[in-house]
């Protein structure tokens, strides 16, 4: 059995799971607010810039996204091992996993800040960046620079919520949203560095949170799991256990990063520039809105795996249930908000400058947009189960198929084919998840059925 020094945590993930899921996905919630937040304070403040700055943060948000993708992913693997280690009762493999995470995460941030910077002009100008490319540049170099914070914060978060302990992370990252809040109007206005500015307010902001992190690891120790290099040796199942889940979860959320870059060009095509803006800055606000479900899914994840190794696969069917029942009623709750209060949502975004011209179709985004939400519910769970039992190229695929596959499909087919411009590309979103996402639930449900007869 696990120590006497294994937190409450363990156990409640294995015995109630629903318990368990409320406990880790109520501080995730609060914590994917305050990842939301950080682009929503940048894009805020950088609106008064004008709508061309605001656009040009636009067009380096999907490469943003690849930064954070490659970091949530490696995140996902980690939790993914560390929780199935546990389950199995092998604290010794856990501890010596959560430093290949680490690892890891250092190597592949090098990997990408170096490429990134080579061919950060040439993306941009393939999305259609045109007149912004100065903003998005100057935005861009500064944030890839420091792209290691970015990515290894989301290390140390796999780690925590491997032992099913989500709250202290929580913690370290409101102290950087309030730092971020500080800083942003200070960098970019009283010191003049412009779009510049938010991305060193970010930066910042990114590498205070690691340090909170490494205080708890490595000055108070007094987490479960010891992330130790004298802890370390290298083990490839290991590896392969955290690649197998982390890496497709990365491309999963690379295909996010290529999906809004690609979306970006579609309504360069058949609006504007403005376009641009408008979905950037939407999709911001559309992020803080389907957090819940995010955050739900990223604790199933854990849940999940723990119950995986210790082969409790009923127990998988009753996390899985319970995380879509509690998302679809956040789901509603937040897509009748959203479409009640739409125009004073946007006017918050685009109220400053040449920004107010975007002001009425960021607003007509905003209402249509969440018709999706409540099938995003069962599709974000559902795709999250495949992560937690170790199916990370099935979840890679769903991700893949609703975003490059049916979502691109149905916008190009309205907003190009049948000629409804910028409004068809955004019904397009709309029609693909809700195929897709219906399509993940049965696929999801079939697969843990089978697990249970199995062990039956």
């Amino acid at each position: 059995m696990l120590s006497d020094e294994s937190s409450n945590n363990v156990d409640i993930m294995l015995h109630n799971p629903k318990k368990a899921l409320i406990k880790m996905s109520i501080p995730l919630i609060i914590s994917l607010f305050i990842t939301s937040f950080y682009n929503l304070i940048d894009a805020a403040w950088v609106s008064g810039l004008g709508a061309d700055a605001l656009a040009g943060v636009g067009f380096f948000t999907p490469i943003f996204m690849i930064l954070v993708g490659f970091g949530n992913g490696l995140g996902s693997g980690a939790a993914f091992a560390l929780s199935k280690y546990l389950g199995e009762e092998n604290k010794v493999k856990a501890d010596n996993a959560s430093v290949h995470s680490i690892l890891l995460n250092i190597i592949v941030s090098l990997i990408l800040t170096a490429i990134l910077l080579i061919f950060l002009n040439p993306i941009l100008n393939a999305m259609g960046a045109g007149q912004t490319i100065g903003y998005a540049s100057d935005y861009g170099v500064i944030i890839i620079v420091g792209s290691i914070f970015i990515i290894l914060s989301n290390a140390l978060y796999g780690i925590f919520r491997g032992e099913g302990d989500t709250t202290r992370p929580m913690y370290a990252m409101v102290v950087s949203a309030i730092l971020n809040m500080i800083l942003d109007p200070i960098f970019i206005y009283s010191l003049d560095l412009g779009v510049k500015g938010a991305a060193v307010a970010t930066l910042i902001s990114s590498i205070f949170v690691i340090l909170i992190l490494l205080y708890w690891f490595y000055i108070k120790k007094d987490t479960y799991l010891k992330p130790n290099l004298s802890r370390f040796s290298f083990k490839m199942d290991i590896s392969m256990d955290i690649i197998k889940v982390g890496v497709p979860a990365s491309i999963q959320l690379l295909n996010n990063a290529f999906f809004a870059a690609v979306f970006s060009a579609l309504l360069t095509f058949v609006g504007s520039t403005d376009s641009v803006a408008v979905y950037s800055t939407g999709w911001r606000i559309v992020t803080i809105g389907t957090t819940p479900l995010l955050a739900i899914g990223t604790a199933l994840i854990s849940v999940i795996a723990l119950n995986y190794g210790a082969k409790n696969y009923k127990n998988i069917q009753i996390a899985h249930r319970y995380a879509m029942k509690i998302s679809i009623i956040i789901a509603v709750i937040v897509a009748v908000i959203t479409n009640v209060f739409a125009g004073d949502i946007a006017s918050i975004f685009a109220s400053g400058g040449t920004s107010v011209r975007i002001a009425q179709e960021l607003s007509g985004f905003l209402s249509w947009i969440v018709i999706y939400y409540p099938t995003m519910a069962v599709g974000v769970a559902s795709t999250y189960v495949f992560q937690g039992i170790g199916r990370g190229i099935t979840a890679m695929f769903q991700t893949v198929m609703r975003e490059t596959g049916f979502t691109i499909f149905f916008a190009v087919l309205l907003g190009v084919i049948l000629g409804y411009g910028v409004w068809g590309a955004w019904m397009g979103i709309v029609l693909g998840e809700v195929v897709s996402n219906n399509i993940t639930l049965v696929w999801a449900d079939l697969t843990i059925k089978k697990l249970i007869n199995i062990n039956d």
